[in-house]
């Protein structure tokens, strides 16, 4: 049983998604379906800003699957996309002070754990260099990034658990298709807008899950 960000067919864990055969079966997340969402939700938040800051870890193996959405994203909007790497607590310093470096306006998080790990650090950066930002999960908009969109991820455990229960029953993997999580969340941190001056537009405020004040 998993749960998966990417693509669990190009990663060899199923056959294929409605019939997974073997041993393995779950809920995949596909990282690449919010980044477009979250592109827009940063360009009517900071319309301003003509460089966009892409946050990835490059040894994350959908990194470059998301970092392709991103860019087709901000090509539509007339933005550039500037790629930062980091996979170690001092290449996050150096991607912030490149973005700085190049007046880049807003940053985008990409999905991946080991930024999750370091995100009190992100934010904290984020903060520092008034940056306006937005990630994949409510914990850093919790801490006090500016903004958050992804999937719901209480619902993909959830669903985890209702296969667990079938396969305990007696259902086997193979035959459970993969689920893919289609709920999504979106949180905005006022307070932060605040210290960055930023007026949320009320379109914007309107389809938030939740507002931290």
């Amino acid at each position: 049983m998993f749960a998966s960000n990417g693509d669990p067919v190009r990663e060899g864990l199923v056959a294929s998604l409605n019939r997974p055969g073997g041993n393995a079966t779950g809920v995949t997340i596909f990282g690449t379906a919010a980044v477009a969402k979250r592109m827009q939700l940063l360009h009517e938040v900071a319309p301003q800003a003509t460089v966009i800051g892409f946050l990835m870890n490059p040894t994350n193996p959908n990194g470059n699957s998301e970092m392709e959405a991103a860019q087709t994203a901000a090509s539509s909007l007339g933005k550039e996309l500037l790629v930062l790497r980091a996979s170690s607590e001092g290449e996050i310093d150096a991607a912030f002070a490149i973005m700085a470096q190049r007046r880049g306006g807003a940053l985008l998080g990409a999905t991946d754990t080991f930024l999750f790990g370091r995100r009190e650090k992100i934010v904290s950066l984020a903060a520092h260099y008034q940056m306006p930002a937005i990630y994949y999960l409510p914990e850093f908009a919790e801490i006090g990034g500016l903004m958050a969109y992804g999937n719901r991820i209480t619902d993909t455990y959830r669903q985890i658990g209702i296969y667990v229960g079938r396969i305990l029953k007696g259902e086997k993997a193979a035959d459970l298709p993969v689920v893919q999580a289609t709920k999504f969340e979106f949180v905005i941190n006022l307070k932060t807008a605040k210290a960055l001056g930023i007026t949320i537009p009320p379109g914007v405020m309107a389809i938030a899950d939740n507002v931290i004040e």
